[in-house]
Parts: structure tokens; sequence; C-alpha cells
């Protein structure tokens, strides 16, 4: 068992943070975050941390829009006027590819909101045992 944190004690933001998008316990960092693809855990089957306060609602879909946008079009501008592929060629590889990388960032995005919220205290997840 990992020691509990006192609740004055600050929560590493950083820390946090990469231990959400490596999909594990934001607290204990051995625990899995995720059973399944997105759904959060109770709690940490290593520490115990209660993980249900948790609010990530649509923000992990945003930001994966977001970054999976600013990827993908310059990327498309250039394939497009350096090679001159059939239309439907350069949809379909591109098509592919913003399904897969959406599908790789969208559950470490919810990983890094869950991660951000836990070391923010935010939502429940500052309120100690009493």
């Amino acid at each position: 068992m990992h020691p509990t944190i006192d609740q004055t004690e600050d929560r590493s933001v950083r820390s946090a943070m990469l231990r959400g998008w490596r999909r594990r316990c934001p607290n204990c960092g051995s625990g899995p975050l995720l059973r399944g693809y997105l759904k959060v855990r109770e709690t940490c089957a290593v520490c115990g941390e209660e993980l249900h306060h948790q609010r990530a609602d649509d923000g992990p879909v945003y930001f994966t829009i977001l970054i999976v946008g600013h990827l993908m079009a310059p990327s498309i501008l250039w394939a497009y006027t350096a090679y001159r592929p059939e239309p439907l060629v350069l949809a379909s590889i591109f098509s592919v590819g913003c399904v897969a990388l959406s599908l790789y960032l969208l559950p470490r995005m919810k990983g890094l909101i869950v991660a951000i919220q836990w070391a923010k205290r935010m939502h429940g997840f500052g309120r100690g045992a009493a």
C-alpha cells in the first residue's frame, strides 16, 4: 500500500499529468486508471484512491479533436501540394490517419483531464475521509 497524502499537501500537477497520460492512477502511478477503453475506475486497485469524483465529460473529446485537426490539416495541405494524389486516395489515407490518431489520443486525454482534476482537488477529489 502506498502512504496516503495529507490533505494540506500540494499535489504535483506535472507528475499527475504524466501518470494520467500513461493511464495510471494519479495518486500512486501504479494502478490502472481506466477499465476498458474510456471508463474510469471507481477506485484505484493499488492505493485505493477514489476516482469516481472525476467529471471529464466532453473535455477529452474536444482536446483530441483540437490536436488531430491541428496535426492533420497542415499534413493534408502539404501532401496535396507536394504529391498531387487523387482525391479519393488522399481522403482514404488521411481518414485512416485521423481515426487512428484519435483512437490513440482519446484515452490519454481522458487520463490527463482526470489527473488534473485530482491534482487540483476538483469535484470532490480533495475531501478527506471524515
